[in-house]
């Protein structure tokens, strides 16, 4: 029986690239050992044979040829010749030579907004995977390879991969419109698979009883006064750690605002705007307001001091690791993972929406979620996908709440 012939993988690129880029009809063949250039069908063939081996170390280099003269003939609107199209290109596309190297920096300085702390961790890593695959044997022919051959050490669906897929895809496009490397090199369209799956943690809401014990049983020290108010402010407004910078009041001390400014999630550039506070008090264990709540205006207003809350965005972290090593936290902490919850710098905000939404108002009536929402200095939308599990009290009563006696 005559032997089967196995198509060599290098091939089976040669081709592919051709099929993805090239016009319809045009393919390459081994002509004695030469690559061979058709277009065309039976009856209406053009061929032209090329100075490169059939190889897999003259491939890649033929197919850059191919596809300036592929180019070529598109903006002619293939009305010329195909010798004539790779008569053309021959003064340009075997010369092509592509600097990724002088591309990459480039890039880096095209990157203005970008910290030199954030390259590091979120550009560098992929970019550096760039130049080792264009150096290697088998080289990436087009974005699609790059991309897929560069990403493959980090797994899809997760943040670390989404952060270096934004890199890559941000310096081929980069590369293809302003330094005009071919249109080849352009990024793939992103697949279902690379939809990042993290899943987004909900957060531990303290109850008014926590907050009373938290508070007494912080050290009645000079420093620990002050995140005792710090925390009686973040509880009783539903404060973010980093609103506690900028605190103020207005209107001779009537009004107590914010005037953080956080970037809109998805929206370049924009922040939210300063907003005023509004309480939701922390009651006793008889249903009154605890004492200190009427008097935090006032303490802001006469400039009391607040908690050392570190470098600007790092609040959070200033809050966590000062209550860390608080007995009381490490208390509160076990009671909420017998929930299975993790309690957190935010518990004080996410404290405020659930008895936001599950604490009648004075007048017996429940708040508007989109009340919550603008007290919180959230977008509607926002807010719900945040905090919709707090508004539960329609569907609880939907169902028995005391025992039942079946007759």
């Amino acid at each position: 029986m005559p032997k089967s012939r196995v198509t060599q993988n290098w091939v089976k690129a040669f081709r592919k690239a051709i099929k993805q880029t090239c016009p319809v009809g045009w393919t390459v063949i081994n002509d004695r050992g030469r690559v061979r250039v058709q277009i065309g069908k039976r009856g209406d063939i053009q061929s032209i044979n090329l100075p490169y081996s059939w190889s897999e170390e003259d491939w890649i280099d033929a197919y850059k040829r191919i596809e300036v003269a592929a180019n070529i003939y598109l903006e002619h609107h293939q009305n010329i010749d195909i010798k004539n199209a790779f008569q053309i290109a021959a003064s340009a596309s075997n010369k092509i030579e592509l600097n990724w190297e002088e591309a990459i920096n480039e890039f880096r300085s095209y990157k203005t907004r970008v910290k030199d702390s954030t390259w590091k961790s979120k550009y560098k890593p992929v970019l550096d995977r760039v130049l080792e695959a264009l150096s290697g044997k088998s080289k990436p022919i087009n974005g699609l390879q790059l991309c897929e051959v560069v990403l493959d050490q980090w797994v899809k669906g997760t943040s670390q991969r989404r952060h270096m897929r934004l890199a890559l895809y941000g310096l081929l496009n980069y590369c293809v419109h302003r330094r005009d490397f071919p249109s080849l090199w352009l990024p793939p369209a992103m697949s279902d698979d690379e939809i990042v799956t993290k899943t987004k943690r909900v957060g531990y809401p303290l109850t008014d009883s926590q907050i009373i014990r938290l508070i007494d049983g912080l050290p009645d020290t000079d420093i620990g006064k002050r995140w005792k108010f710090g925390i009686q402010l973040m509880a009783v407004y539903g404060l973010r750690p980093e609103d506690l910078r900028e605190v103020y009041t207005k209107k001779n001390g009537e009004e107590i605002w914010t005037d953080y400014r956080k970037s809109k999630g998805g929206r370049k550039g924009e922040k939210t705007e300063p907003r005023k506070l509004l309480p939701i008090w922390v009651l006793d264990t008889d249903g009154t307001p605890a004492d200190w709540n009427y008097t935090l205006k006032a303490r802001i207003a006469a400039g009391e001091s607040l908690p050392p809350l570190g470098k600007q965005g790092r609040a959070g972290g200033a809050i966590g690791t000062y209550l860390k090593r608080q007995k009381i936290w490490q208390t509160l902490k076990a009671e909420a993972k017998q929930e299975r919850e993790n309690l957190t710098s935010y518990s004080f905000r996410h404290r405020f929406a659930y008895y936001g939404h599950n604490r009648p108002q004075e007048d017996g009536m429940y708040r508007a979620p989109k009340k919550i929402a603008e007290a919180m200095g959230h977008q509607y939308e926002t807010h719900l996908l945040s905090y919709a599990r707090f508004d539960s009290k329609d569907l609880a009563q939907s169902f028995d709440q005391h025992p039942v006696e079946i007759k």
